[in-house]
């Protein structure tokens, strides 16, 4: 009966080491709840933005890209790093843009936007635009 409780007495030791280490290295879990709002414009700045990569597909864009001298992947990485608002705005303007302008009206738009984050420092794509800090 001794061995018995010497055995459950080295067991309950290394117990209590394991639970010790487990509580001390375990990160605190935070839940909150999310809206349905949230929800939708989460989800739809993932549709605009994929939208907008999928039009850099056409090849009249990717022409009309080159003959700029901005890269695909260039724009590809500035629409990924595009703000929810940015986006909307962006989207806005395609928006309102009239039908027969096409692929012209939005390169045009890319250029615009890649003029502003030029002007804010946020990129170095063309020489002749200066940051205005």
């Amino acid at each position: 009966m001794s061995e018995l409780r010497a055995y459950l007495k080295q067991v309950s030791i290394v117990m209590i080491a394991l639970l010790a280490m487990a509580t001390t290295f375990s990160s605190v879990a935070n839940a909150s709840m999310v809206s349905t709002g949230d929800m939708i414009q989460q989800e739809q700045t993932q549709l605009d933005r994929q939208q907008l990569l999928n039009m850099l597909e056409k090849q009249e864009v990717q022409d009309k890209l080159s003959e700029l001298g901005v890269s695909k992947d260039t724009v590809a990485e500035r629409i990924n790093n595009l703000t929810p608002a940015e986006l909307a705005d962006f989207e806005q303007q395609l928006a309102q843009a009239p039908a027969g302008e096409g692929v012209v009206g939005v390169i045009v738009l890319f250029f615009v936007v890649f003029i502003v984050t030029d002007m804010l420092c946020a990129t170095d794509i063309f020489p002749f635009v200066r940051c205005i800090r």
